[in-house]
């Protein structure tokens, strides 16, 4: 092959590739670009918005859930805390009296009405629960406004004399004596030099407000019959349901009670100030149990009695209280749908003691808790009564 043949086909090929070139290059430039069509953009969006409507209801749904159960929670923590000051202090009833006093320890109303469907109960309870103290009388003359311990009285107790002031006190005369009268006083101050001549002074007038249980406040007929007998600190509590926020008697902001409408608020009454313990408080029930007909044996729980009221040697047979408390959401549940069941009692007021149920189902939660004290100062030979 010559070299005029070479260049020939160096020509040839510079032709072909030419051509092979321009044909990309025309071929790039004429294809379609590819993207989305709206059909696809349509089903992507649709897609999108399952996606979030579905996250969206599962927040809702959630925040729901937490909403409900704050409630609840904090619905119980009121309710549990009712419980533990009601069962403490009736276990203390009558801490720091004489076993004489026994039916003064306690003293109970059985459905209260307030107006409105449900009655909750009450209970009044006395002793000497927080602080000891028991300090004989020398003299007293039931009226006056000062009164003479036995020496050396004082000195019992590790108090400083300005402990004592604008305490309340009750006065009891000697259990031997017959008079069953007490008396509730403040003590202005206290005086006495070098262990002797011990006194307590009194405001003028008994302690106004301040109503121990079983009718006990009044004065002996003789003088002599607080002669031996002992002062002591007292509280007298009382244990109520304020169902309406209304209370007959009682004016908002006086005493520590808040009213203005405000009620299922649970009160304890101490020595004639109102402290609210707890609320959204639906009912407040109490049954007692003890060997009331004398037969040696522990009768069973019952409710107050109308003629258990100052009867002091039947209601000195009480060993027993049992407590029930039941709490309300104070909103609706807005996380259930549906109809409960019809055995399923969540959503109404439940039968409590002889306290009426409810038919119908309001979406309110309730929690209720029921525990049982025992007056320690009466209960110490429970076990060796019999039957329980």
């Amino acid at each position: 092959m010559n070299s005029f043949e070479n260049k020939n086909i160096t020509r040839k090929d510079r032709k072909m590739k030419d051509k092979t070139s321009n044909l990309g290059r025309r071929s790039s430039v004429n294809s379609p670009k590819h993207g989305f069509t709206l059909v696809e953009l349509l089903l992507g969006s649709s897609i999108m918005l399952i996606i979030i409507v579905a996250t969206l209801s599962l927040y809702m749904r959630s925040n729901k859930v937490a909403v409900d159960q704050q409630q609840f929670a904090e619905l119980q923590h009121d309710v549990r805390s009712g419980m533990f000051f009601i069962s403490r202090d009736g276990r203390m009833a009558g801490a720091g009296l004489p076993i004489e006093y026994s039916g003064y320890f306690l003293e109970g109303i059985d459905n209260e009405l307030q107006g409105v469907i449900v009655a909750p109960d009450r209970l009044k309870l006395m002793g000497n629960i927080e602080e000891p103290l028991n300090l004989n009388i020398d003299n007293y003359q039931g009226a006056a406004a000062n009164l003479k311990l036995e020496d050396y009285s004082l000195e019992q107790y590790p108090y400083p004399d300005e402990y004592y002031e604008n305490k309340i006190v009750l006065i009891l005369p000697n259990p031997s004596s017959g008079c069953m009268s007490g008396q509730i006083r403040e003590i202005t101050h206290v005086t006495h030099s070098a262990m002797a001549n011990e006194r307590l002074n009194f405001s003028p007038g008994l302690a106004q407000g301040i109503n121990p249980p079983g009718g006990l406040s009044g004065t002996c007929s003789s003088s002599n019959d607080y002669d031996g007998g002992f002062v002591t600190f007292i509280e007298v509590k009382e244990y109520w349901l304020d169902i309406t926020g209304n209370y007959p008697g009682l004016s908002a902001g006086v005493n520590g009670y808040i009213g203005n409408g405000e009620g299922s608020v649970l009160y304890l009454t101490q020595n004639g100030i109102h402290y609210p313990l707890a609320k959204d408080i639906e009912n407040l029930q109490f049954q007692y149990n003890g060997d009331l007909d004398n037969d040696g044996n522990l009768d069973g729980f019952i409710d107050w009695q109308v003629s258990w009221t100052g009867d002091i040697d039947l209601i000195s047979r009480i060993r027993q209280v049992r407590i029930f408390i039941l709490g309300k959401t104070q909103n609706a549940y807005v996380s259930i749908s549906g109809s409960p069941p019809p055995n399923l009692h969540l959503y109404r007021r439940p039968l409590i003691a002889n306290s009426p149920k409810s038919d119908q189902d309001d979406k309110h939660r309730r929690f209720l808790l029921v525990s049982t004290a025992m007056v320690r100062n009466l209960s110490l030979n429970l076990y060796n009564m019999g039957t329980r």
